[in-house]
């Protein structure tokens, strides 16, 4: 599979992936409890979250250049 196909593929796996976190991390804030604290760090280790589960595709995406 060539370097460019690879990357389009990659990109709209990434966009998918991506939509369907930010779905799934608002609909687990509107059930957490009326609290600051607990969806400060809710918000805080989901926006960091995201990107571990990414590498593996960002890896494929960058081989055979």
């Amino acid at each position: 599979m060539s370097a460019r196909i690879r990357k389009l593929i990659g990109g709209i796996g990434l966009m998918a992936f991506l939509a369907a976190y930010v779905w799934a991390a608002t609909a687990i804030s509107d059930r957490l409890p009326d609290n600051m604290a607990i969806k400060l760090v809710f918000f805080a280790v989901a926006g960091v979250g995201w990107g571990v589960p990414i590498l593996p595709l960002l890896s494929w995406m960058n081989r055979g250049k």
